[in-house]
């Protein structure tokens, strides 16, 4: 079946509604249930980075607490990380931050809607990109303005989205058993309807005159996932000595 991407609701409730509230909870249980910090480090690992992520953006961060799990498992190998937490609305509680910063990670909150960061003339550079369970909430025109964006800004990119398939049907239609409010049940499964399969990434993603190394599969149960390595360095642009 084609993509199909309908509005979610808990991207128009107000942040503070207590049924939004809810379903960002929600999320934390879905993520535990699709073993999202599992898959991330797998698919960064299909990276084969040299050394270490120095400067680390997440695209659509949320609360900022996914991304802390990742980087407690990543720790001690990732120190000193600067990391940009982007989203529209900073949902990131000073608790979250202490978890940073107690790991020697520095965090910027960037409150942009992502698709103005995306069209933004600036020449801001990261290591690593990352989205999870973000990309699917852009349709055909939109996805091909922000991969564009993160092409040029990024030096990686990995991203874990909602798996187009029947199990993934299946799946997002039995989120009520986490326990999950109607907004999370909704969401669910409009965001598998919105998700990825085959090969769909690799073919949204920029052609450039400079080589990437690109990865694109299923990783069970629920999960779509998609790396991306620049192959060499950027144009006009003398490597760092190590």
């Amino acid at each position: 079946m084609q993509r199909l991407v309908t509005p979610e609701l808990l991207d128009e409730l107000a942040p503070e509604d207590p049924r939004a509230r809810r379903s960002r909870r929600d999320l934390m249980r879905i993520h535990w249930a699709m073993r999202s910090v599992s898959i991330l480090r797998k698919t960064i690992a299909q990276l084969g980075l040299i050394t270490a992520p120095r400067r680390v953006i997440e695209l659509g961060a949320g609360d900022g607490t996914l991304l802390l799990r990742l980087a407690r498992a990543l720790h001690p190998a990732w120190p000193a990380v600067d990391l940009t937490l982007l989203d529209r609305v900073d949902l990131v509680s000073e608790a979250t931050l202490t978890g940073y910063h107690r790991l020697g990670w520095n965090v910027t909150v960037q409150c942009e809607d992502v698709l103005r960061w995306a069209r933004a003339a600036e020449t801001e550079q990261y290591d690593l990109g990352i989205a999870s369970l973000f990309l699917h909430h852009f349709d055909q025109s939109q996805l091909t303005v922000l991969l564009a964006a993160v092409e040029r800004k990024t030096d990686a990119f990995v991203t874990c989205e909602p798996c187009r398939n029947a199990l993934g049907w299946v799946g997002s239609r039995l989120v009520g058993l986490l326990g999950a409010n109607d907004v999370t049940r909704g969401d669910a499964v409009k965001s598998v309807a919105a998700g990825f399969a085959d090969h769909e990434l690799t073919l949204n993603w920029p052609n450039p005159a400079r080589a990437w190394r690109v990865e694109e599969g299923y990783a069970m149960p629920f999960t779509h996932c998609f790396a991306a390595r620049l192959a060499g360095p950027r144009s006009g642009m003398v490597p760092h000595a190590s």
